[in-house]
Protein backbone atom coordinates (compact mmCIF):
# COMPACT_ATOMS: atom_id res chain seq x y z
CA UNK A 1 0.00 0.00 0.00
CA UNK A 2 1.43 3.46 -1.38
CA UNK A 3 0.69 4.99 1.99
CA UNK A 4 0.27 9.18 2.45
CA UNK A 5 0.48 10.16 5.99
CA UNK A 6 -1.82 12.83 7.70
CA UNK A 7 -1.20 14.31 10.60
CA UNK A 8 -3.82 16.24 12.24
CA UNK A 9 -2.63 18.17 16.09
CA UNK A 10 0.91 19.24 15.86
CA UNK A 11 2.11 20.33 19.24
CA UNK A 12 4.46 18.23 21.83
CA UNK A 13 3.26 15.36 20.65
CA UNK A 14 1.80 15.44 17.00
CA UNK A 15 4.72 17.08 15.79
CA UNK A 16 7.88 15.27 16.92
CA UNK A 17 6.02 12.36 15.17
CA UNK A 18 5.58 13.90 12.09
CA UNK A 19 9.08 14.98 11.85
CA UNK A 20 9.81 10.53 12.41
CA UNK A 21 7.75 9.62 9.99
CA UNK A 22 8.70 12.65 7.21
CA UNK A 23 11.72 11.16 7.08
CA UNK A 24 9.77 7.52 5.63
CA UNK A 25 6.82 8.89 4.11
CA UNK A 26 5.05 12.02 2.11
CA UNK A 27 3.09 13.60 4.80
CA UNK A 28 0.58 16.42 5.47
CA UNK A 29 1.06 18.12 9.00
CA UNK A 30 -2.42 19.90 9.86
CA UNK A 31 -3.22 22.18 12.75
CA UNK A 32 -6.25 24.68 13.00
CA UNK A 33 -3.88 27.32 14.51
CA UNK A 34 -2.53 29.04 11.41
CA UNK A 35 -0.40 31.01 14.14
CA UNK A 36 1.63 27.70 14.80
CA UNK A 37 1.66 26.52 10.92
CA UNK A 38 3.57 29.97 10.01
CA UNK A 39 5.85 29.44 13.09
CA UNK A 40 7.18 25.90 12.15
CA UNK A 41 6.82 26.68 8.25
CA UNK A 42 9.27 29.67 9.33
CA UNK A 43 11.35 27.14 10.98
CA UNK A 44 10.59 27.36 14.05
CA UNK A 45 9.21 25.44 17.23
CA UNK A 46 8.45 26.87 20.46
CA UNK A 47 8.01 23.61 22.12
CA UNK A 48 11.65 22.98 21.10
CA UNK A 49 10.92 19.48 20.26
CA UNK A 50 12.39 19.36 16.63
CA UNK A 51 15.18 22.04 15.76
CA UNK A 52 15.52 24.14 12.79
CA UNK A 53 17.40 22.12 10.65
CA UNK A 54 15.33 18.99 11.09
CA UNK A 55 12.30 21.42 10.57
CA UNK A 56 13.74 22.29 7.06
CA UNK A 57 14.76 19.12 5.97
CA UNK A 58 11.41 18.34 6.64
CA UNK A 59 10.02 20.66 4.33
CA UNK A 60 13.11 19.77 1.85
CA UNK A 61 11.73 16.74 1.91
CA UNK A 62 8.21 18.07 0.34
CA UNK A 63 6.51 18.00 3.81
CA UNK A 64 3.36 20.16 3.58
CA UNK A 65 2.40 21.68 7.01
CA UNK A 66 -1.09 23.85 6.38
CA UNK A 67 -3.90 24.90 8.57
CA UNK A 68 -6.49 23.98 5.14
CA UNK A 69 -7.79 20.65 6.09
CA UNK A 70 -8.79 20.45 2.02
CA UNK A 71 -4.74 19.36 1.76
CA UNK A 72 -5.52 15.96 3.85
CA UNK A 73 -7.38 14.60 0.75
CA UNK A 74 -4.39 13.34 -0.94
CA UNK A 75 -3.58 11.18 2.30
CA UNK A 76 -5.07 7.77 3.66
CA UNK A 77 -3.64 6.86 6.53
CA UNK A 78 -4.02 9.86 9.56
CA UNK A 79 -3.22 9.77 12.82
CA UNK A 80 -5.00 12.17 15.68
CA UNK A 81 -2.62 13.73 18.15
CA UNK A 82 -4.54 16.81 19.66
CA UNK A 83 -5.47 17.60 23.20
CA UNK A 84 -7.75 15.81 25.96
CA UNK A 85 -7.57 17.45 28.53
CA UNK A 86 -10.40 18.36 31.67
CA UNK A 87 -12.74 20.76 32.20
CA UNK A 88 -12.99 23.07 35.97
CA UNK A 89 -14.75 20.03 37.27
CA UNK A 90 -12.09 17.32 36.40
CA UNK A 91 -14.25 16.03 33.56
CA UNK A 92 -13.32 14.98 29.99
CA UNK A 93 -12.93 17.32 27.45
CA UNK A 94 -13.24 15.47 23.62
CA UNK A 95 -13.78 18.72 22.13
CA UNK A 96 -10.86 18.68 20.14
CA UNK A 97 -11.17 15.08 19.70
CA UNK A 98 -14.40 15.48 18.23
CA UNK A 99 -13.37 18.36 15.97
CA UNK A 100 -10.51 16.38 15.06
CA UNK A 101 -12.74 13.50 14.02
CA UNK A 102 -14.91 16.00 11.96
CA UNK A 103 -11.88 17.51 10.03
CA UNK A 104 -10.66 14.32 9.05
CA UNK A 105 -14.28 12.62 8.15
CA UNK A 106 -14.41 15.60 6.07
CA UNK A 107 -12.31 14.12 4.04
CA UNK A 108 -12.58 10.01 4.55
CA UNK A 109 -12.58 7.79 1.88
CA UNK A 110 -12.96 4.28 1.07
CA UNK A 111 -9.88 2.52 2.09
CA UNK A 112 -8.89 4.96 4.60
CA UNK A 113 -6.97 4.02 8.22
CA UNK A 114 -7.32 6.59 10.91
CA UNK A 115 -5.58 6.02 13.92
CA UNK A 116 -6.09 7.89 17.75
CA UNK A 117 -3.14 8.88 19.63
CA UNK A 118 -4.84 10.87 22.27
CA UNK A 119 -5.53 9.67 25.93
CA UNK A 120 -9.07 8.79 26.21
CA UNK A 121 -10.58 6.26 28.72
CA UNK A 122 -11.46 3.08 27.27
CA UNK A 123 -14.40 2.89 24.89
CA UNK A 124 -14.34 6.43 23.62
CA UNK A 125 -12.54 5.75 20.23
CA UNK A 126 -15.72 3.58 18.92
CA UNK A 127 -17.91 5.19 20.60
CA UNK A 128 -17.37 9.15 20.48
CA UNK A 129 -14.89 9.18 17.12
CA UNK A 130 -16.20 6.67 15.01
CA UNK A 131 -19.65 8.26 15.00
CA UNK A 132 -18.55 11.59 13.59
CA UNK A 133 -16.35 9.75 11.12
CA UNK A 134 -19.18 7.73 10.23
CA UNK A 135 -21.85 11.18 10.01
CA UNK A 136 -19.02 13.42 8.28
CA UNK A 137 -17.62 10.97 5.20
CA UNK A 138 -21.05 8.98 4.93
CA UNK A 139 -19.02 6.16 5.09
CA UNK A 140 -19.85 2.60 7.18
CA UNK A 141 -17.31 1.62 9.80
CA UNK A 142 -14.84 -1.39 8.91
CA UNK A 143 -16.95 -1.83 5.60
CA UNK A 144 -15.70 1.54 3.92
CA UNK A 145 -12.87 2.46 6.43
CA UNK A 146 -11.17 1.36 9.46
CA UNK A 147 -9.71 2.70 12.87
CA UNK A 148 -6.74 2.44 15.06
CA UNK A 149 -5.36 3.33 18.42
CA UNK A 150 -1.77 3.63 19.70
CA UNK A 151 -1.18 5.62 22.43
CA UNK A 152 1.19 8.48 22.12
CA UNK A 153 4.39 8.57 24.48
CA UNK A 154 6.24 11.85 23.47
CA UNK A 155 8.25 12.69 26.52
CA UNK A 156 9.53 15.85 25.99
CA UNK A 157 13.11 16.95 26.51
CA UNK A 158 13.47 13.30 27.18
CA UNK A 159 16.73 12.48 24.69
CA UNK A 160 16.60 8.19 25.46
CA UNK A 161 13.06 7.72 25.29
CA UNK A 162 12.29 9.78 21.40
CA UNK A 163 9.73 9.70 18.32
CA UNK A 164 12.19 7.21 16.82
CA UNK A 165 12.90 4.89 19.77
CA UNK A 166 10.15 3.99 21.79
CA UNK A 167 7.49 1.12 21.75
CA UNK A 168 4.62 1.50 20.32
CA UNK A 169 1.30 -0.19 21.58
CA UNK A 170 -0.45 -0.90 18.34
CA UNK A 171 -4.43 -1.76 17.72
CA UNK A 172 -7.05 -1.55 15.18
CA UNK A 173 -10.62 -2.13 14.84
CA UNK A 174 -9.83 -4.96 12.19
CA UNK A 175 -7.42 -8.15 11.65
CA UNK A 176 -5.95 -6.80 8.43
CA UNK A 177 -6.20 -2.97 9.89
CA UNK A 178 -4.13 -3.94 12.33
CA UNK A 179 -1.64 -5.87 10.53
CA UNK A 180 -0.97 -2.36 8.21
CA UNK A 181 -1.09 0.16 11.37
CA UNK A 182 1.72 -2.33 13.06
CA UNK A 183 3.72 -1.89 9.53
CA UNK A 184 3.62 1.44 9.28
CA UNK A 185 4.50 2.07 13.09
CA UNK A 186 7.38 -0.43 12.42
CA UNK A 187 8.50 1.43 9.32
CA UNK A 188 9.88 4.33 11.81
CA UNK A 189 10.34 2.71 14.99
CA UNK A 190 11.95 0.03 13.88
CA UNK A 191 10.78 -3.58 13.23
CA UNK A 192 9.56 -5.34 16.51
CA UNK A 193 9.20 -2.21 18.28
CA UNK A 194 5.41 -2.15 18.64
CA UNK A 195 3.37 -4.59 20.80
CA UNK A 196 -0.40 -5.40 19.16
CA UNK A 197 -3.20 -5.79 21.63
CA UNK A 198 -6.15 -7.49 20.65
CA UNK A 199 -8.71 -4.58 20.87
CA UNK A 200 -8.75 -0.73 20.82
CA UNK A 201 -10.17 -1.00 24.62
CA UNK A 202 -6.73 -2.44 25.62
CA UNK A 203 -4.72 0.07 24.02
CA UNK A 204 -6.87 2.73 25.53
CA UNK A 205 -6.73 1.46 28.97
CA UNK A 206 -2.90 0.56 28.51
CA UNK A 207 -2.47 4.31 27.93
CA UNK A 208 -4.66 6.23 31.10
CA UNK A 209 -3.55 3.73 33.34
CA UNK A 210 0.55 4.28 32.73
CA UNK A 211 -0.36 7.81 33.78
CA UNK A 212 -2.41 6.52 36.41
CA UNK A 213 -0.17 4.36 38.79
CA UNK A 214 2.61 6.83 38.48
CA UNK A 215 0.09 9.36 40.01
CA UNK A 216 -0.88 6.86 42.37
CA UNK A 217 3.16 5.86 43.39
CA UNK A 218 3.92 9.78 43.58
CA UNK A 219 1.02 10.34 45.72
CA UNK A 220 2.03 7.60 48.41
CA UNK A 221 5.53 9.58 48.62
CA UNK A 222 4.24 12.96 48.89
CA UNK A 223 1.91 11.85 51.68
CA UNK A 224 4.70 10.40 53.45
CA UNK A 225 6.46 13.58 52.75
CA UNK A 226 4.06 15.32 54.44
CA UNK A 227 5.28 13.48 57.52
CA UNK A 228 8.35 13.24 57.36
CA UNK A 229 8.89 16.66 57.10
CA UNK A 230 7.17 17.13 60.55
CA UNK A 231 9.58 14.83 61.63
CA UNK A 232 12.61 16.67 60.16
CA UNK A 233 13.62 13.67 57.95
CA UNK A 234 14.56 14.21 54.28
CA UNK A 235 12.20 11.98 52.36
CA UNK A 236 14.86 12.28 49.11
CA UNK A 237 17.37 10.73 51.66
CA UNK A 238 15.02 8.14 52.32
CA UNK A 239 13.96 7.98 48.95
CA UNK A 240 17.95 7.44 48.05
CA UNK A 241 18.50 4.60 50.92
CA UNK A 242 14.67 2.93 49.83
CA UNK A 243 15.97 2.76 46.31
CA UNK A 244 19.39 0.20 47.17
CA UNK A 245 16.63 -2.24 47.65
CA UNK A 246 16.45 -4.27 44.21
CA UNK A 247 12.59 -3.59 44.10
CA UNK A 248 12.04 -0.16 44.75
CA UNK A 249 10.28 1.86 42.45
CA UNK A 250 12.26 5.28 42.46
CA UNK A 251 8.75 7.46 42.62
CA UNK A 252 9.75 10.52 44.58
CA UNK A 253 7.64 13.60 46.25
CA UNK A 254 7.18 16.73 43.72
CA UNK A 255 4.47 19.00 42.08
CA UNK A 256 2.24 16.94 39.36
CA UNK A 257 1.18 19.39 36.54
CA UNK A 258 1.61 18.89 33.08
CA UNK A 259 -1.16 17.56 30.72
CA UNK A 260 -0.81 13.69 31.40
CA UNK A 261 0.16 12.43 35.16
CA UNK A 262 -2.08 15.52 36.51
CA UNK A 263 -5.04 14.74 33.49
CA UNK A 264 -5.29 11.05 32.34
CA UNK A 265 -6.31 9.68 35.30
CA UNK A 266 -9.77 11.98 34.88
CA UNK A 267 -10.39 9.88 32.20
CA UNK A 268 -10.23 6.29 33.94
CA UNK A 269 -12.14 7.96 37.41
CA UNK A 270 -15.02 9.40 34.76
CA UNK A 271 -15.97 6.06 33.15
CA UNK A 272 -15.74 4.09 36.07
CA UNK A 273 -18.12 6.77 37.83
CA UNK A 274 -20.17 6.43 34.86
CA UNK A 275 -19.80 2.44 34.98
CA UNK A 276 -21.22 2.92 38.88
CA UNK A 277 -17.31 2.00 40.10
CA UNK A 278 -15.65 3.92 42.45
CA UNK A 279 -12.13 4.67 42.84
CA UNK A 280 -11.42 6.20 45.99
CA UNK A 281 -6.94 5.24 45.38
CA UNK A 282 -7.36 6.81 42.18
CA UNK A 283 -9.24 9.67 43.60
CA UNK A 284 -7.27 10.34 46.70
CA UNK A 285 -4.26 10.18 44.34
CA UNK A 286 -5.26 13.39 42.44
CA UNK A 287 -6.62 14.77 45.88
CA UNK A 288 -3.14 14.75 47.62
CA UNK A 289 -1.33 15.70 44.37
CA UNK A 290 -3.21 18.75 43.75
CA UNK A 291 -2.79 19.21 47.27
CA UNK A 292 1.03 19.49 47.33
CA UNK A 293 1.23 23.41 46.07
CA UNK A 294 -0.73 24.62 49.07
CA UNK A 295 1.24 22.12 51.54
CA UNK A 296 4.62 23.64 50.19
CA UNK A 297 3.21 27.40 50.24
CA UNK A 298 2.51 26.87 53.71
CA UNK A 299 5.35 25.46 55.09
CA UNK A 300 7.20 28.20 53.19
CA UNK A 301 5.20 30.98 55.04
CA UNK A 302 5.96 28.57 58.32
CA UNK A 303 9.39 28.92 58.26
CA UNK A 304 10.04 32.40 57.31
CA UNK A 305 7.68 33.06 60.49
CA UNK A 306 9.89 30.42 62.55
CA UNK A 307 12.97 31.76 61.55
CA UNK A 308 12.70 35.62 61.53
CA UNK A 309 8.55 36.27 62.24
CA UNK A 310 9.09 38.38 58.88
CA UNK A 311 5.99 37.56 57.29
CA UNK A 312 3.44 40.00 55.77
CA UNK A 313 4.35 42.73 52.91
CA UNK A 314 7.97 42.48 54.02
CA UNK A 315 8.79 39.08 53.56
CA UNK A 316 10.17 38.67 50.14
CA UNK A 317 10.26 34.91 48.12
CA UNK A 318 11.63 33.98 44.56
CA UNK A 319 9.94 31.16 42.98
CA UNK A 320 13.03 29.49 40.63
CA UNK A 321 10.71 27.99 37.71
CA UNK A 322 7.48 28.67 36.61
CA UNK A 323 7.10 25.46 33.68
CA UNK A 324 6.10 22.15 34.51
CA UNK A 325 8.49 20.21 33.50
CA UNK A 326 12.39 20.82 33.53
CA UNK A 327 13.95 22.51 30.26
CA UNK A 328 11.29 22.61 28.18
CA UNK A 329 8.52 25.49 27.79
CA UNK A 330 5.64 24.17 28.21
CA UNK A 331 3.94 25.65 31.00
CA UNK A 332 0.46 23.79 30.41
CA UNK A 333 -1.23 23.45 33.56
CA UNK A 334 2.10 24.21 36.09
CA UNK A 335 1.48 23.57 39.96
CA UNK A 336 4.19 26.17 40.44
CA UNK A 337 1.77 29.15 39.72
CA UNK A 338 -0.49 27.33 42.35
CA UNK A 339 1.72 27.94 44.90
CA UNK A 340 2.48 31.54 43.45
CA UNK A 341 -1.14 32.49 44.09
CA UNK A 342 -0.91 30.67 48.00
CA UNK A 343 1.72 32.95 48.54
CA UNK A 344 0.47 35.99 47.28
CA UNK A 345 -2.33 35.25 49.04
CA UNK A 346 -0.72 35.07 52.08
CA UNK A 347 0.76 38.60 50.96
CA UNK A 348 4.29 37.78 50.48
CA UNK A 349 6.14 39.84 48.05
CA UNK A 350 6.66 37.13 45.58
CA UNK A 351 9.59 36.64 41.92
CA UNK A 352 9.59 34.27 39.62
CA UNK A 353 12.54 33.26 37.69
CA UNK A 354 12.31 31.36 34.56
CA UNK A 355 14.85 31.32 31.98
CA UNK A 356 13.16 28.92 29.72
CA UNK A 357 9.48 29.83 29.77
CA UNK A 358 7.70 32.58 27.01
CA UNK A 359 7.41 35.48 29.42
CA UNK A 360 4.37 36.63 27.18
CA UNK A 361 2.71 33.35 27.46
CA UNK A 362 3.31 33.25 31.00
CA UNK A 363 1.64 36.69 30.97
CA UNK A 364 -1.34 36.18 28.77
CA UNK A 365 -2.12 33.04 30.59
CA UNK A 366 -1.67 32.92 34.11
CA UNK A 367 -1.07 37.05 34.73
CA UNK A 368 2.13 36.44 36.15
CA UNK A 369 5.29 39.19 35.00
CA UNK A 370 8.35 36.65 35.41
CA UNK A 371 11.92 37.61 35.02
CA UNK A 372 14.35 35.81 32.63
CA UNK A 373 17.53 36.37 33.32
CA UNK A 374 19.73 36.64 37.23
CA UNK A 375 21.02 39.19 36.04
CA UNK A 376 17.64 41.68 37.15
CA UNK A 377 17.62 40.47 40.49
CA UNK A 378 21.38 41.05 40.64
CA UNK A 379 21.42 42.80 44.24
CA UNK A 380 17.73 41.17 45.52
CA UNK A 381 18.08 39.32 48.81
CA UNK A 382 14.69 36.74 49.97
CA UNK A 383 13.67 35.44 52.78
CA UNK A 384 13.07 32.05 50.65
CA UNK A 385 13.88 30.64 47.37
CA UNK A 386 11.93 27.88 46.03
CA UNK A 387 13.37 25.45 43.36
CA UNK A 388 10.59 24.45 41.75
CA UNK A 389 11.88 22.99 38.42
CA UNK A 390 15.47 21.85 37.79
CA UNK A 391 16.06 23.73 34.46
CA UNK A 392 19.96 23.26 33.94
CA UNK A 393 20.61 26.86 34.32
CA UNK A 394 19.89 26.61 37.67
CA UNK A 395 22.63 24.37 38.66
CA UNK A 396 25.50 27.04 39.88
CA UNK A 397 22.48 29.53 40.92
CA UNK A 398 23.61 31.29 43.72
CA UNK A 399 22.00 30.84 46.57
CA UNK A 400 24.14 32.10 48.97
CA UNK A 401 23.97 35.64 46.60
CA UNK A 402 20.26 35.79 47.41
CA UNK A 403 19.19 34.94 50.83
CA UNK A 404 18.94 37.29 53.76
CA UNK A 405 21.19 36.16 57.06
CA UNK A 406 18.00 33.78 58.18
CA UNK A 407 16.98 33.04 54.42
CA UNK A 408 16.56 29.74 53.04
CA UNK A 409 16.11 27.62 50.42
CA UNK A 410 13.30 25.00 49.77
CA UNK A 411 14.65 22.56 47.78
CA UNK A 412 11.32 21.12 45.95
CA UNK A 413 13.43 18.95 43.66
CA UNK A 414 15.72 17.75 45.83
CA UNK A 415 18.82 18.30 43.83
CA UNK A 416 20.61 21.35 45.01
CA UNK A 417 24.36 21.16 46.54
CA UNK A 418 25.08 19.87 49.53
CA UNK A 419 27.26 23.13 50.41
CA UNK A 420 23.69 24.58 51.10
CA UNK A 421 22.20 22.01 53.07
CA UNK A 422 22.89 24.13 56.63
CA UNK A 423 19.74 26.98 54.83
CA UNK A 424 17.96 24.06 53.15
CA UNK A 425 14.86 22.66 53.98
CA UNK A 426 13.42 19.73 52.16
CA UNK A 427 10.14 18.56 50.49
Amino acid sequence: MNRKIGFIGLGYAGFPMAHVFSQQYAIVGFDHASTRIAELNAGKDHTCSVSTDDIQAMLQRGTILTDDPAQLRQCNFYIITVPTPVDDNHRPDFACLASASRTVGSVLKKGDIVVYESTVYPGATEEICVPILEETSGLKFNDDFAVGYSPERINPGDDAHTAATIVKVVSASTPEALDIVRETYESVVGKGNTHPVSSIKVAEACKVLENTQRDVNIALMNEAATVFQAMGINTNEVVDAMNTKWNALGFRPGLVGGHCISVDPYYLIDKAAALGISTPLMEDARRINNSMSEFIARSTVDHIARRNSNTGNSARVLILGITYKENMPDIRNTKVKDIYDHLVSENLDVAVLDPVADPQLVKNTYDINIITTPTTIENDKFDAILHCVAHNQFQHFNYHHHLTDKGFVYDIKGNISAQYQQQIINI
